[in-house]
């Protein structure tokens, strides 16, 4: 029987994962994805608790790929967040007085 509840809950994640994004316009798709793995920081706590848990040694190895991963998804939405905001930063004109 749980294995049919959580069967469910996958689908209807899924389900309502793609809804939402679906009505997401383009030009707040980047944005708000990138804002969401950069605060997805929580991911790294989970798979570091995985990780260290003292499990067997697949478990320990499946762990610590999950804070790799976990790492990369935060630090690449830091990335693009900050890529994203430097697009909105007022450009300095260059000084056009020489010299003589």
């Amino acid at each position: 029987m749980e294995a049919v509840f959580l069967a469910f809950v996958l689908m209807l994640s899924i389900f309502l994962g793609f809804e939402l994004i679906s009505k997401v316009p383009a030009t707040l798709h980047t944005p708000l994805m990138s804002g969401a793995n950069a605060i997805s920081g929580i991911t790294v706590v989970g798979a570091l608790g995985s990780a260290g848990a003292g499990l067997d040694g697949f478990a320990t190895a499946l762990g610590a790929l999950a804070v790799v991963f976990a790492t990369i998804n935060v630090v690449g939405g830091y990335v693009v967040t900050d890529r994203m905001l430097s697009m909105f930063k007022k450009k300095v004109a260059p000084a056009t007085g020489a010299k003589r």
